[in-house]
């Protein structure tokens, strides 16, 4: 990072992106199946992340590639872009490392709901020259810019010129010569998205970036409803008197990726008979983007029979996709779930908020195709504020942080 004014703590309003408070005119709500067939494009990314970073050091053409995601991610953040500001809203991806935007001159692009970034309407905007030591880094390819192609998981690719140019997070808090991937070619991702926020552990992410000002610490708190608002905070988290931490853990085979010790749940107070060594075995992401939370599929078992068994007073309802603990809720006027936990390394016990247990009638979780590798998903995540302490490499939870 080469320059910064403001204060060593910003907060950026946080929303959902088809909720009400969404600056998108078209917020036609997705289907269930339209989320679901959208989260698992994202869980197979994740996964593909083992076999995509292990290869990444032979890449077989000269563009730098980096692993990416498929349209997960539902919350959303306005920032600005270049001199004079223009207004871009973004997804926040915690699995992520490269910032991008979708740059004029445009050879392929999506729609989009605001102005799209002109660079040469920036006075602050250079491209990154091919023979910079930056290119070579980030092993861009080598014409008159620094070029990079972000390849999805679909197939889909992004791709444009690495660039440095001024990013406005807050009025009064400014990133000069923020590097992020001007994309003139990105082939039906987003829609009316203007393109990525990278909050991963990898060189090129915000939080990276950005390690001088606020020390490699952030934090969010998705909302309860997509109707409510929560904030991405950069820097020192609120009220640290009630936030517990968790050691945060290093995966070689997905190095920008959040890992957690997850090593046990409980239903009403009561812990499941899982061993520990199930969560162990291939870890645990803590990812914004995912939906539904992926447990193992022992784990996921114990927690569904219990789970079954305090609900056996309600109807059930066919399953719907991947989700296969539905409820058939019509004619009660109140309901009563039984409280669900996460148990992490330290001690840490994570109450799972009311509006994190069920999604659309049913159980919010999800049996892993892939045994081993668990995700936490945002469901879980909500009216936490869950914060990334990466320089001190742990990782902390506050209820009720929303409001």
């Amino acid at each position: 990072m080469h320059g910064f004014s403001g204060s060593n703590v910003t907060s950026i309003r946080l929303v959902n992106r088809y909720g009400p408070c969404s600056p998108f005119e078209t917020k036609e709500l997705l289907s269930l199946e339209q989320i679901l067939l959208k989260d698992q494009l994202r869980v197979n990314y994740l996964l593909k992340g083992a076999v995509k970073s292990s290869t990444e050091s032979r890449l077989d053409d000269s563009k730098a590639s980096i692993s990416a995601m498929k349209a997960g991610g539902e919350y959303v953040i306005t920032v600005g872009y270049g001199t004079p500001n223009l207004e871009q809203t973004v997804i926040m991806d915690t699995g992520s490392d490269l910032s991008w935007i979708q740059c004029k001159p445009c050879s392929v692009c999506y729609s989009q709901q605001q102005p799209m970034f002109d660079p040469s309407q920036s006075s602050s905007y250079a491209a990154i020259p091919c023979n910079s030591p930056d290119c070579s880094q980030l092993r861009g390819s080598c014409s008159s810019s620094c070029s990079y192609v972000v390849r999805y998981g679909d197939g889909s690719t992004t791709s444009g010129v690495y660039s440095y140019d001024r990013l406005t997070l807050s009025p009064n808090d400014v990133i000069e010569d923020f590097l992020f991937g001007c994309g003139t070619d990105n082939e039906g991702l987003f829609h009316d998205i203007a393109g990525l926020v990278g909050l991963g552990r990898g060189k090129r992410s915000l939080v990276s970036q950005t390690s001088q000002v606020y020390h490699s610490l952030f934090s969010y708190c998705l909302p309860s409803t997509p109707s409510s608002t929560g904030f991405l905070k950069l820097g020192e988290p609120g009220d640290a008197s009630n936030t517990v931490y968790t050691r945060m853990q290093t995966s070689f085979n997905y190095p920008s990726f959040y890992f957690v010790d997850l090593t046990g749940i409980s239903v009403a107070g009561q812990q499941l008979d899982i061993s520990p060594s199930v969560f162990a075995s291939g870890g645990t992401i803590l990812d914004s983007g995912t939906t539904i939370t992926r447990l193992p599929a022992s784990a996921y078992g114990a927690l569904r029979s219990a789970f079954r068994s305090y609900m056996s007073q309600y109807p059930a309802a066919p399953p719907n996709e991947i989700l296969d603990t539905c409820y058939d809720f019509r004619g009660y006027k109140t309901i009563t779930v039984p409280k669900v936990a996460l148990h992490f390394g330290d001690g840490v016990t994570l109450d799972v908020d009311f509006s994190g247990i069920l999604f659309d009638y049913c159980l919010a979780f999800s049996g892993d195709q892939v045994d081993g590798l668990g995700i936490i998903g945002n469901v879980q995540q909500r009216t936490f504020e869950v914060v990334y302490d990466v320089g001190n490499e742990r990782i902390g939870f506050a209820p009720h942080a929303c409001s």
